[in-house]
């Protein structure tokens, strides 16, 4: 179970709790009845291992996903967390909920099909009241006139910024991006 006495020790449950928030707000918002308990679940555990540092997030890994494991992989340290973190949530806070548990999986890349509750997840992530710019900003904007269009600018911003820097970007980001995209021209036209 997940105490949450222990969670507010977290160096990101300040974090963790504005997504949550944010979530909340955007699940109300949208009618999209997603069990609040999964948002609160997912938002609170999402980051448990950002904290790690790469050497302790790649031994995780190591041991649960070595298969996952690629130069691409190898190449973006910073969303490990993300996949580690779905393992540490299922083995130390005992979260069995695999809609959970994807959401915690995906938060930093995003997917094809994401579920309402990942895309609460991954954009709440981005766009909860603690980040501060003008990028933020916009997206929290988007965000309340059409969920989907916030994620499609999140995840560009997102790109550009690997793009500028030269680093690869996550398959899955590509993945999710074409496929709202598509989605959103088909409903479109």
């Amino acid at each position: 179970m997940m105490n949450e006495e222990e969670l507010k020790k977290h160096p990101r449950y300040v974090h963790s709790v504005g997504v949550m928030e944010m979530a909340l707000k955007l699940n109300e918002y949208y009618h999209l009845n997603v069990d609040n308990n999964k948002i609160r679940e997912a938002s609170l555990l999402h980051d448990i291992t950002k904290n790690l540092s790469d050497e302790e997030n790649l031994e995780i890994l190591e041991i649960y996903l070595p298969k996952m494991i690629t130069k691409e992989l190898l190449a973006v340290p910073p969303i490990w967390h993300s996949f580690t973190g779905a393992i540490v949530a299922r083995i130390k806070y005992h979260i069995n909920d695999e809609e959970v548990l994807k959401a915690i999986f995906y938060h930093t890349t995003g997917r094809e099909n994401m579920t309402n509750l990942e895309k609460l997840i991954f954009l709440s992530d981005y766009i909860e009241l603690g980040r501060v710019g003008e990028y933020f900003e916009k997206v929290r904007k988007i965000a309340f006139e059409n969920l989907d269009k916030a994620i499609i600018y999140g995840l560009k911003i997102q790109m550009e910024f690997l793009f500028e820097q030269d680093k690869p970007i996550a398959v899955n980001m590509l993945k999710a991006y074409n496929d709202i995209i598509l989605k959103m021209r088909k409903s479109e036209g």
